[in-house]
């Protein structure tokens, strides 16, 4: 199975370690609520880690798949992605439950040249639960970690 496959099923299952085996080393996760991306397989499996236990409810209710991205054509300096992806993106659309509050989302992964996901884009709706999720998850980061906190655009 492709890493298109094996990170949707892997998440399903709330499989950590096939997960991680799906991330490219060199991955960047960008988050919802963060300015600056997470960076690299470590960092980001820790994110998705705590990501696994604080939804409640999740699931992927549909997938699309696009065509093979391109650089900004404009010039404005905004690449779509890489101009030679190994496969075209893939957007997972989820719904979920954080402390009590509904969630509807977006995975958004591309792909390097070794099928693993190199590019991680999450959006989450609505703006009260995409609060209450940055709440928690930077309370449960800030335990793992032992500093700052992580929910703080200011500190990323």
């Amino acid at each position: 199975m492709t890493a298109r496959g094996t990170f949707r099923k892997a998440v399903e299952a709330k499989d950590l370690a096939a997960i991680t085996m799906a991330l490219d080393p060199g991955i960047e996760f960008h988050s919802p609520v963060m300015v600056k991306p997470y960076l690299g397989r470590e960092p980001v499996t820790a994110l998705l880690g705590v990501l696994l236990e604080v939804f409640d409810d999740f699931r992927y209710t549909d997938e699309l798949t696009g065509t093979a991205p391109v650089a900004d054509p404009t010039g404005g300096g905004f690449p779509i992605a890489p101009a030679t992806p190994a496969a075209p993106p893939l957007a997972l659309i989820f719904t979920a439950r954080v402390a009590g509050k509904a969630v509807q989302g977006l995975d958004l992964l591309r792909f390097g040249d070794t099928g693993l996901v190199t590019g991680l884009t999450v959006m989450v709706r609505p703006l009260p639960a995409a609060m209450t999720l940055a709440r928690v998850v930077g309370r449960r980061m800030e335990a793992a970690e032992g500093s700052g906190d992580p929910s703080d655009p200011a500190q990323r």
